[in-house]
């Protein structure tokens, strides 16, 4: 007889003992199971950024298409122009929640998909370098899916005498 552990079959073959299988099975088992739930994770993140990708591009065309459709009628002179400020300097109306609310326009009824209609406000600018020029401060926000997705974007409309120019620039972070 022999001592060694493993038994020995008739032709020469040797066999493993058993209950070797059960571990190996349920460690690739495993295995695949925290793969699978990693990737599941993974995919989730990514709809959730591209759902919030697309809701930011929204309140994006949104403005856009409130600052082009406002910056149109102003230069054609079918939007009422604000008098001239006294004071020097950009104006800053648009960075106050309650002048915004009060005196901006909505140049469309509905956006599809935004919660609210994009709004957009002039302000007239007084360029001191340019005595002149009449100078003008566009500025546009739109609407995601819902009213905390905002984009701002803003545009310089520069008259002097029958040239016009226009100068366009996106606010960073939500003035209020």
């Amino acid at each position: 007889m022999s001592t060694s552990r493993y038994r020995v079959y008739r032709r020469g073959r040797y066999a493993a003992p058993r209950g070797v299988a059960l571990p190996v099975v349920l460690v690739i088992a495993s295995m695949m199971l925290v793969t699978s739930a990693a990737w599941f994770e993974a995919s989730l993140l990514e709809a959730r950024n591209a759902r919030l990708m697309a809701d930011h591009l929204q309140a994006f065309h949104a403005a856009d298409g409130a600052l082009s459709l406002c910056t149109r009628a102003l230069v054609n002179g079918s939007m009422f122009a604000p008098s001239a400020p006294v004071q020097p300097g950009e104006p800053a109306g648009w960075r106050h929640k309650g002048t915004f609310e009060a005196q901006a326009v909505v140049p469309v009824v509905t956006w599809p998909g935004s919660a609210r209609s994009p709004q957009c406000l002039v302000e007239a600018w007084r360029i001191d370098s340019r005595p002149a020029a009449r100078a003008f401060v566009v500025t546009a926000r739109g609407f995601g899916v819902d009213d905390d997705t905002q984009s701002w974007l803003q545009a310089q409309i520069v008259f002097e005498g029958t040239r016009v120019e226009r100068h366009w620039r996106r606010v960073v972070a939500r003035p209020f």
